[in-house]
């Protein structure tokens, strides 16, 4: 019952039900990439009038993330190439990384020394430092 509830308002969890129903009645499915995200355009090639080009979609696999986007499905997705990765067999290059969680807001969060979060008790005001005092 609860996911159903979900499903109704909370797009960040993969989709709704109005995304479901028009994936349904006006997408084509494209291709998956290796985190199970789908990937959608409109049914036939449509263009759509509004925009003058083809509308295309992902439906994420769990939080709806867009660093979760390979970068050959984004490529894609953003209209930079009219081949989907599965028509083009594209293949990564070397430099490019694979995906890594955006971790702001989670303990594993990258903090520096000195930071609020991480403060480093050793650390001591620099010689070159002066405090600024008010009428000084």
């Amino acid at each position: 019952m609860l996911d159903w509830i979900i499903r109704i308002f909370a797009w960040w969890h993969g989709t709704t039900f109005g995304t479901s129903f028009t994936t349904w009645l006006r997408g084509e499915f494209v291709g998956e990439d290796e985190q199970g995200n789908r990937y959608y355009r409109t049914r036939d090639g449509k263009v759509d009038p509004d925009l003058g080009f083809q509308r295309r979609w992902v439906i994420y696999n769990g939080l709806a993330e867009a660093s979760r986007i390979p970068p050959g499905w984004y490529g894609w997705l953003h209209h930079k190439t009219d081949l989907a990765p599965p028509e083009e067999d594209y293949h990564p290059r070397e430099w490019q990384k694979p995906h890594q969680a955006n971790l702001t807001g989670t303990p594993a969060a990258y903090r520096p020394k000195g930071s609020v979060l991480n403060p480093d008790p050793d650390a001591a005001v620099t010689a070159g430092y002066d405090a600024w005092s008010p009428g000084r």
